[in-house]
């Protein structure tokens, strides 16, 4: 552990851009899932028709994306962060769309029998019980990007992938599982934090 304990600064640094990479993308994936979601779930045809085009991105392999995207964006951030984004979508669009689809139609007359509009009975009804489904996509994404931001290190994006290609090039084991491990305890207390939060919410029981 000799390497480790020397470089703790690039360690802690390749740390926090795994972490910034993956928070960008998890936020702007949910900018674009929620109203997206929301819009589908209320038409059956158009419903299909994105669903079905979100699982043919999400189906393409990491590397033959990145290459689609090197020609317009170029190394780095930029196109690591577009390339985790077409992966995240379909995970949260579905998890939400199955979220609205499956909420019991007596709650939803009740809320009608209540005469809330159709805006509040999105907000106060549809929404809050379809939040843990949401969150247990939310949960699925960012172990997939924290393993898909690890191969961005090829386009030099920076996090904890580039460890494990240059351990991988010069043999030096120890880089190699310093930033796999990292990854795998990265992945696990995002995935048992929101599984936490997910398991806290009411609804989820």
């Amino acid at each position: 552990m000799r390497w480790t304990f020397r470089n703790l600064d690039l360690i802690w640094a390749a740390v926090l851009g795994h972490l910034g990479l993956v928070a960008a993308a998890l936020a702007l994936s949910l900018l674009v899932a929620l109203p997206l979601g929301l819009w589908v779930a209320r038409r059956p045809g158009a419903r299909a028709a994105v669903l079905g085009t979100a699982s043919v991105l999400y189906s393409l392999p990491t590397l033959a994306l990145f290459a689609l995207l090197l020609p317009v964006l170029g190394l780095g951030f930029r196109p690591a962060l577009v390339a985790l984004v077409t992966y995240a979508v379909p995970i949260l669009l579905r998890a939400l769309v199955a979220g609205l689809a499956s909420l019991p139609p007596a709650v939803l007359d009740a809320a009608d029998g209540m005469g809330l509009t159709r805006w509040q009975r999105l907000w106060r009804v549809e929404i809050p019980l379809a939040l843990p489904a949401l969150l247990g996509g939310l949960r699925v994404a960012s172990v997939t990007l924290v393993s898909a931001a690890t191969v961005a290190a090829y386009i030099s994006a920076g996090g904890l992938g580039t460890l494990i290609l240059t351990g991988l090039d010069q043999g030096h084991t120890e880089k190699i599982l310093v930033g796999a491990g990292l990854v795998a305890v990265m992945a696990l207390a995002l995935d048992a934090t929101l599984g936490a939060v997910q398991r806290r919410l009411p609804a989820a029981a």
